[in-house]
């Protein structure tokens, strides 16, 4: 199927042809016009449709960053960083077009300390690529959002994941960036120590812009040591509130858990037709613990307690590497599994977070409301964090149902903020959730709006996205 520009609002074509010819001129082969270029630079993996760039710049370098940053802002054409293209909010559209600022080709490591625990990398380089080249050190980068994204998009998109209960998100585990900014000069927002009072705190500000702000050029990370020893398990319910239940009780009891991912009955009956398992099709809880072989073990025994007292089944778990990598595959192609129960139908991949106290009630209720929108849509989730996800597929050619499937998106994330939490715990705000953060952050995005224009004042960085 040809992809289609749907794009409404070019900023300024002439100025956009003239920095095509300023670079192509300067940089060759690195800038590339053509439409397949063009529609990989503007994917996405959610319904909202594609929306091209004039063209595609592969950065190599810092200095090609600043370069092609320089020209854009002399003549207002808008810039759009690309890391792997795995956002799912509509992130790398161009809806004013312009240049996407590919960094792929960016994706050296610069530094590893190891005695400190911390590296430094290009934006470029992705999650496994990482772990693969810290493979020998005996560290490890232990964010992990099911994608092989890349570092950079992690950092812009504040992305998170299966680990983020024990090891956090990428708030917590980024010491410092650089960032290229809108006079097309490189900053350091802060240097490796673990903490630091010296002014505001630039580093948290480039983290979760979805590069609204500049284009980020190197993360330095924070990382963790390999545990000795991983086991791994999962519990059945009768119901989802028995599950959460039981990870409620969990988190609150501080078993240091480092994964534990809940699956409702549609989700998993998705997840043993794609990747030929045998779960019994109701509620599922998959958890991981880190540690030493003692701890693992005595972690593994207090939660089969509370799956007991919480209704669950036998508490099955193994440290065998390939049973534990098996089900974690199956976790993270929970989509493709679930776009597979009807694969002529569109799917609408979106997320919230409440507090963890919460999480059943918000569960409960979401699912109240799937059955009487009479719609497909499994639940999967982080839920150790109060973090869960929804696919919802739909005739994206039936009149008024996108009209329908947004409505229900929204009373999903007006129910967790009125829960005290979150309209987005992961995928970020970029396109498809600008409708409903307003609402949750009233006044404050007056703020960020200021922000945005002191920093960024003809808008040159990812027009369109967060307001």
């Amino acid at each position: 199927m040809a992809i289609e520009d749907v794009r409404t609002e070019p900023r300024n074509p002439e100025a956009a042809a003239t920095v095509i010819s300023i670079l192509k001129q300067q940089f060759g082969e690195k800038l590339q016009t053509g439409k397949a270029f063009r529609a990989q630079h503007a994917h996405t993996t959610t319904y909202l449709p594609p929306q091209l760039p004039d063209a595609v710049f592969f950065a190599e370098s810092v200095e090609d960053v600043k370069a092609v940053v320089k020209v854009c802002a002399q003549h207002k054409v808008p810039i759009v960083p690309f890391g792997t293209g795995s956002s799912l909010e509509g992130q790398i559209n161009a809806p004013e077009g312009g240049i996407s600022v590919d960094l792929s080709r960016m994706n050296r490591v610069l530094e590893v300390n190891a005695e400190d625990l911390d590296c430094r990398v290009e934006p470029g380089i992705t999650r496994e690529e990482l772990n693969t080249y810290l493979r020998d050190t005996g560290l490890f980068f232990p964010i992990d959002p099911g994608a092989n994204a890349s570092i950079g998009g992690m950092a812009s998109t504040r992305a998170s994941g299966t680990n983020a209960v024990r090891y956090g998100t990428m708030k917590d585990v980024v010491l410092a960036v650089t960032a290229v900014t809108a006079d097309g000069e490189e900053i350091t927002t802060a240097h490796r120590a673990r903490k630091s009072s010296a002014g505001y705190d630039l580093t948290r500000l480039f983290v979760g812009a979805e590069g609204t702000l500049g284009i980020i050029t190197s993360v330095t990370l924070k990382l963790s040591g390999i545990p000795e020893k991983i086991a791994g398990g999962v519990s059945s319910f009768k119901t989802l509130e028995e599950a959460c239940n039981a990870v409620i009780m969990t988190v609150q009891m501080g078993i240091p858990v480092a994964r534990i991912e809940l699956l409702d009955a549609l989700q998993v009956k998705a997840c043993n037709a794609y990747s030929n398992l045998d779960f019994p099709e109701a509620p599922l809880l998959l958890l991981e613990f880190h540690g030493s072989e003692e701890a693992v073990a005595l972690q593994s025994g207090q939660f089969a307690e509370i799956a007991a007292e919480c209704g669950g089944s036998e508490f099955v778990w193994t440290a065998n590497t390939e049973e534990r990598n098996r089900l974690w595959k199956a976790r993270h192609n929970a989509y493709w599994a679930s776009r597979a129960l009807e694969p002529e139908l569109e799917g609408l991949s979106t997320d919230v977070c409440v507090p963890i106290s919460r999480l059943a009630d918000c569960v409960s209720e979401t699912q109240k409301d799937i059955a009487a929108e009479g719609i497909l849509a499994p639940v999967v989730g982080h839920a150790g964090d109060g973090n869960f996800h929804l696919l919802v597929l739909f005739d994206k050619d039936k009149p008024g149902e996108i009209e329908r499937i947004e409505a229900f998106t929204t009373r999903l994330a007006e129910r967790a903020i009125a829960m005290g939490g979150t309209s987005t715990g992961e995928h970020g705000v970029g396109q498809g959730k600008k409708r409903v953060v307003a609402g949750e952050l009233g006044g404050a995005l007056l703020l960020m709006r200021a922000i945005k224009q002191a920093l960024d004042p003809d808008n040159i960085f990812n027009p369109g996205k967060i307001f």
